[in-house]
């Protein structure tokens, strides 16, 4: 199985290497690191939507295209001579191995959380966090916004920077609430855009305390409305009307039903 594994990777290194050569495909020969930002992107998001439809051959189609955007870049530094990918491997496997102690060595942890305290103490120790002040630091400021309000808040009540309980926040949430209306009724879009801000990260840590991702739960609340939408101009087409031209009572009407 191992060998099998190994030659099937090191075919595709070599497809990825020849595609990048002057004999190669003029596409891929023009890509660099910057290019190539938006396709990673694209790939990660593709990935979470094939495990999302439950479809294993999807899936794997999806993580292939997501691999080759890792032997791209790889690709493209080692022909500078800077890394190649076994350099991206044996970094990784270092890492993995540096990272779980309980695992590769004779720490002690009693679950996941001891897993985590440990990984942000460890990870704090290598190079490059030196200059890294706040355990905030390092998250990245391209993830989605949700994305990285729940990583942040996970981040900070590590530290203790947290509520007693979720019970606690809803009270938060209700204040919220209310200072949300008054910056409406303030009619300050500076205001009304900070408070809004304010809501949606409260809801973030409900989410948290609820060991639910916010991102998800988002995302399958939009499949919902665009279901119950769809059967909303469904029925506007079987009636032969344009949806605008349904009130708001048949409209809640079919939402209802469709729930």
């Amino acid at each position: 199985m191992q060998d099998h594994v190994a030659e099937e990777f090191k075919k595709l290194v070599e497809t990825v290497a020849k595609l990048r050569s002057p004999e190669g495909c003029p596409w891929d020969r023009k890509q660099t690191h910057d290019s190539l930002k938006r396709y990673a992107i694209e790939e990660t998001y593709e990935v979470v939507e094939a495990v999302d439809s439950g479809d294993e051959g999807r899936l794997k189609d999806e993580l292939g295209d997501l691999l080759l955007q890792v032997l791209l870049h790889a690709q493209i530094a080692s022909e500078s001579g800077r890394f190649d990918i076994a350099d991206v491997c044996r970094s990784i496997r270092e890492k993995l191995h540096r990272r779980h102690p309980h695992v590769f060595s004779d720490t002690q942890v009693s679950g996941v959380e001891d897993v985590l305290v440990n990984w942000e103490k460890i990870k704090r120790c290598e190079p490059g966090y030196e200059d890294r002040e706040s355990v905030l630091d390092g998250v990245p400021a391209s993830l989605p916004a949700l994305m990285r309000a729940a990583v942040m808040s996970r981040k900070a009540a590590r530290t203790g920077f947290d509520w007693p309980d979720i019970h606690a926040i809803f009270g938060k949430l209700r204040e919220e609430i209310g200072e949300l209306e008054a910056a409406v009724d303030s009619n300050d879009p500076v205001h009304i855009k900070s408070e809004i801000g304010d809501l949606l990260f409260t809801v973030v840590n409900i989410a948290r305390w609820a060991d639910i991702d916010p991102e998800e739960a988002l995302r399958d609340m939009l499949k919902r409305f665009a279901y119950r939408f769809g059967r909303i101009e469904e029925r506007a087409r079987e009636t032969g009307r344009d949806i605008r031209e349904m009130t708001i009572q048949e409209m809640d009407e079919v939402w209802d039903e469709a729930k």
